[in-house]
């Protein structure tokens, strides 16, 4: 291994105590390869295992955790206890080379695609019109009920006793990305007048209290909690740096064990206001203040990239996503001195489609997950 790359391969400590063998996660990514009702396939299996195999920490792809939630095609369930003996195989997988295994669990809320949940349906906090993933035309959604929503709170429980029950080593909560929880705390999504809407962030701590609930009565003291939390949105009104400095307020408070900032660029800066122009990694990492791990992400397709994230964001880890798709030894290539051999760019030709489940294979095909180009 080239030295100056060493940093990459220290290992990590998580606030329980758990540690990671090195600074690599595996971002969840949305594969479509569980069969239709959500139930773990083969394909997916596989694809998992490989991704998996150097890092230290793999996340698996978002998992619903109510049918009401669904908002891809081929989404793994984690909605029934009938999905476990499924999921026990893919942690199984995901845990095989030494990594800590992390499940996931998501609800789409408005932007669940009605094609695939029961009768065709959509809720969110507020009425909104949205076009979701693969939708040619925009869908109608409905305001959430307030009955609907202390099932949801009480569904991510249920599935972090159930990604207990399979041996995940932990679970991450998706609280990004335009997805229901991330819809409570923003004030584009979430323009009730109750009390959901008048504490934008209540949501999101009472599934972090019920996860938690969960994992005290169905878990060891070493099973992990994430959560995911996108920093900024672009849509007006928004969330903004200052939401996040409030929810990071929050969310330190709680047994988070590690936070994972989405990104689509892990150097991207702020887009306006008090906080305008600077990296947001920079600032999140100063109000987090080392009390707990911050996770980074957002185009790293090189071993210089990797360890830049690292060394000039002060991140503890940096989860790698569409260049394990392209390259799934990316990390060992590095680790044996031969990071000029990495992947770093799609090509439509290759022969062996990079080994991913072709439904995957088809959507980055069509451009779905954008790629370096040569």
């Amino acid at each position: 291994m080239n030295n100056k790359y060493k940093t990459l391969f220290e290992k990590v400590t998580l606030k329980n105590g758990v540690e990671l063998k090195n600074k690599f996660a595996l971002g969840p990514m949305t594969h479509i390869s569980s069969h239709d009702d959500g139930t773990v396939s083969d394909a997916e299996i596989e694809y998992m295992r490989l991704r998996s195999k150097d890092v230290g920490l793999s996340i698996s792809a978002a998992s619903n955790v109510r049918d009401l939630g669904k908002a891809f095609p081929g989404q793994p369930s984690v909605v029934r206890d009938s999905d476990i003996e499924g999921l026990t195989r893919l942690a199984d997988a995901m845990k095989e080379n030494g990594a800590k295994a992390i499940l996931q669990i998501h609800h789409g809320g408005a932007q669940a695609i009605p094609r695939l949940t029961p009768n065709s349906d959509s809720a969110g906090p507020s009425p909104i019109t949205m076009q979701s993933f693969d939708e040619t035309e925009p869908h109608e959604v409905r305001e959430i009920t307030e009955e609907e929503i202390i099932e949801t709170i009480k569904a991510f429980g249920e599935a972090t006793r159930r990604a207990a029950e399979a041996g995940f080593d932990g679970v991450e909560i998706h609280g990004a990305n335009h997805y229901i929880i991330h819809q409570f705390v923003s004030p584009y999504f979430n323009k009730r007048t109750d009390k959901w809407g008048e504490d934008p962030f209540l949501f999101a701590m009472e599934i972090v209290d019920a996860v938690t609930k969960a994992k005290e009565k169905y878990a060891e003291d070493d099973f992990i909690i994430g959560y995911r939390f996108s920093p900024e949105e672009k849509e007006t009104p928004g969330i903004r740096m200052e939401t996040t400095k409030e929810l990071i307020g929050k969310l330190v408070e709680k047994p988070i064990d590690y936070l994972h900032a989405s990104l689509s660029e892990v150097h991207s800066k702020t887009r306006e206001g008090k906080y305008k122009d600077i990296e947001r990694i920079e600032l999140l990492h100063q109000w987090i203040d080392d009390q707990i791990p911050l996770i980074g992400i957002g185009s790293v397709f090189t071993a210089d990239q990797a360890l830049r994230a690292i060394e000039e964001g002060n991140m503890e880890m940096i989860a790698l996503g569409r260049v394990l798709l392209l390259d799934y030894n990316f990390i060992s290539k590095i680790e044996e001195g031969r990071e000029d051999e990495i992947f770093e760019y799609f090509d439509r030709d290759r022969e062996d489609k990079y080994d991913l489940p072709e439904l995957l294979w088809g959507q980055l095909d069509k451009g779905f997950y954008p790629m370096p180009k040569k």
